[in-house]
Order: structure tokens, then C-alpha cells, then sequence
């Protein structure tokens, strides 16, 4: 189910690559020359984006377990070469607000989102090299809490300690890390997110996504294209000035300083 690209690329590994956003991340990556290895758990769609995306290496695990550090070690073993970007894009449940999500639905996020990225990392480990990123998309709930989104706020709020903490343990390897925080995306779990606001407020999803939407200084949303292009500029030599920072992508939503 995987093609196997040059052994002479670098390689991008992306967790998360058969969702709205990670595929056009993958995309994007593919198009800058990189191997990219493709990791998701359901092999039917890995297969689907296998052939949209002509090249890719897929390799099927579950980002929230530890065998998914053998089973993506593995693959890199096959391929030898640099491992240039690591990205942490896998999504977490909608599972409500603080008051009524089940706490195990908050410890799963932490999961997937934390310690998938630690997990990913540790499989790439011996591959890394001087100037390679290590990526967690995180999000605007992260910084801007919100009673109705608590998986998202509590995981990606961590994600942000958790990618300083790297930024010093990898600083003397040259290799930095960094998170990448849009605003609402528009997607089908943008939607999920505004009929469950929606549910609690007695107001209709259309009329959350419009009310989001006034939430941006221009009036927009973020699209996944336009994270795709943040990540992607990650890859210059110059973003070493980014290392362990936030890129904030939330068209303008944000008012607190920092």
C-alpha cells in the first residue's frame, strides 16, 4: 500500500496526513522536493491519499500508542536519509465544554497531542539533523480558552510548554521546535466545534460559524492552505529564529498581549 520515494530526498514525516488539513500539508511538502511519509491510522485512507499524492510513503499506526514509534522507526530505517520536518497534526475529539467532557476525553487529547508528538519525535530521534523542525499544530483554544472547546483548549495548551521544553533539549543539535497556531480553520470539525456551541447557546450552527467569523479582525477564517504555506516556510534557514515559538495564524483573533 506505500510507494517508496528517493533515497536521496530529505523527509518530512507527518502525523494526521489523511485529514482536511494534512493533506494539503502533504501536498505541500511533496511539492518541496521532500519524501514524505504519510501516518495515519486507518490504511484505507492512507491508500486514498497514496493516490492523490503520487511518491508518498504511508505507514499506518496509532500516534497514541507507543508501538507507533517502532512501527514509524521501521519506515525511516528503509529509507535512511535526513529527516528535514517533523509535524504533529492529528486532531482531537470534540467532546464538549469543561463542565460536562468526559475527563477521560481531555486525557486522550493530552494523548494523542502530547505524547503523540513524543512518540513521533523519539522515532525520528537518530535521523535528525542540524536545521530540522520539529512541528506541532496546535490552536487558537490553546491561548484563547474557551468554555466549549476543552479537549482542544487543555491539549493544545500543553502542546505550547511542551515545544519550549524541546527547544531547549534539541538546541545544541541545531534542531528547533515550533508550534504553529491557527485560528478556527474552515473544516468539517470547525463545524463539529460551532454545532456543539450552537447545542449550548440554543442558537443554530450557521449563526456560531457567522458569529466566528465577526470573532477575526478581517472577518475570516483560517484556511488550510494558508497553514500549509506556514509550515512550509519553516523550512528556511532563517526560521532558526523561530525556534520555540508560536506562529500565530488566527487571521487577527487574538487581543491579548503576547
Amino acid at each position: 500500500m506505500s510507494n517508496r520515494g528517493s533515497g536521496d530526498k530529505d523527509i518530512a514525516i507527518i502525523v494526521g496526513s489523511t485529514g482536511a488539513m494534512g493533506q494539503v500539508i502533504t501536498q505541500r511538502l511533496a511539492d518541496a522536493g521532500l519524501q514524505v511519509v504519510a501516518i495515519a491510522r486507518s490504511a484505507d485512507s492512507l491508500s486514498e491519499l497514496v493516490k492523490q499524492v503520487p511518491g508518498i510513503r504511508a505507514c499506518a499506526a496509532d500516534i497514541s500508542n507507543d508501538s507507533s514509534i517502532a512501527a514509524i522507526q521501521s519506515v525511516l530505517g528503509e529509507l535512511g536519509g535526513k529527516v528535514r520536518m517533523v509535524v504533529q497534526g492529528a486532531g482531537v475529539a470534540t467532546a464538549g465544554g469543561v463542565l460536562d467532557a468526559p475527563t477521560e476525553a481531555i486525557s486522550d487529547a493530552v494523548n494523542i497531542k502530547v505524547g503523540g508528538f513524543l512518540r513521533l519525535i523519539r522515532a525520528a530521534d537518530k535521523q535528525l539533523v542540524k536545521g530540522s523542525r520539529l512541528v506541532a499544530i496546535g490552536g487558537h483554544y490553546g491561548f484563547e480558552p474557551s468554555a466549549y472547546a476543552a479537549t482542544a483548549g487543555v491539549a493544545n495548551a500543553a502542546l505550547a510548554n511542551v515545544v519550549r521544553q524541546l527547544s531547549w533539549a534539541y538546541g545544541d543539535r541545531g534542531v528547533t521546535a515550533h508550534l504553529v497556531a491557527p485560528g478556527p480553520a474552515d473544516t468539517e470539525r470547525l463545524r463539529r466545534v460551532a454545532t456543539a456551541r450552537g447545542e449550548r447557546d440554543g442558537i443554530s450552527t450557521e449563526a456560531v460559524l457567522d458569529q466566528m467569523k465577526a470573532e477575526s479582525a478581517i472577518g475570516a477564517f483560517t484556511t488550510v492552505e494558508q497553514i500549509a504555506w506556514g509550515i512550509a516556510m519553516l523550512l528556511d534557514p532563517n526560521a532558526d529564529a523561530l525556534a520555540g515559538s508560536t506562529l500565530f495564524m488566527d487571521a487577527g483573533r487574538r487581543k491579548g498581549i503576547p
